[in-house]
């Protein structure tokens, strides 16, 4: 068996991930296929095991309404959002780079309690921010939110507009 298979094998059998690949080995081959791979922003679209995971929170819309929402603890904020959009345009949020800290498309202002409960932003979400529009001292970027019980009763305000350098006006499609 090779290195990877035997890494991957490994990883399935310690019951802390639950591994989207099969390993037969045969002789010298080793096959490994991979079975149901998540897609970003999946994990999001699926319900909280427990009551204790559910983190409820409030979302300020670009038009000043208040909505009351809630996630699961380990959710990514930018992906919750995504669901959100599915039954309600109000609560879009682009995230045009995938989460890959590549744009500020998905920035959010926080509620100060809420912004100091978060880690300090790291130097490369601090220079997707410097090209937020709409920057505040509590801004911070959805995709690098992870919920967390803490975070139960945050308020998130969705800017008045965001900037996407790529292609202005274009919209994309979470896949």
């Amino acid at each position: 068996m090779n290195r990877l298979a035997a890494r991957l094998l490994s990883w399935g059998k310690t019951g802390h991930i639950r591994a989207p690949w099969s390993i037969k080995t045969s002789g010298i081959r080793t096959i490994c296929s991979f079975r149901g791979v998540l897609r970003h922003g999946s994990r999001e679209k699926q319900p909280a095991s427990s009551p204790e995971e559910v983190v409820r929170f409030s979302v300020v819309d670009r038009d000043g309404v208040t909505h009351q929402v809630q996630g699961k603890i380990g959710d990514n904020l930018l992906y919750l959002f995504h669901h959100f959009q599915e039954s309600s345009d109000k609560l879009y949020l682009e995230g045009a780079c995938e989460a890959s800290l590549a744009c500020s498309t998905c920035h959010v202002i926080l509620d100060d309690n809420t912004y100091d409960k978060l880690e300090m932003p790291e130097e490369q979400e601090d220079d997707m921010l410097d090209q937020a529009a709409c920057l505040t001292s509590t801004s911070r970027l959805g995709c690098q939110i992870i919920l967390s019980k803490d975070l139960e009763g945050m308020v998130v305000k969705l800017p008045p507009y965001s900037k996407n350098f790529y292609v202005d006006g274009h919209i994309p499609q979470p896949h």
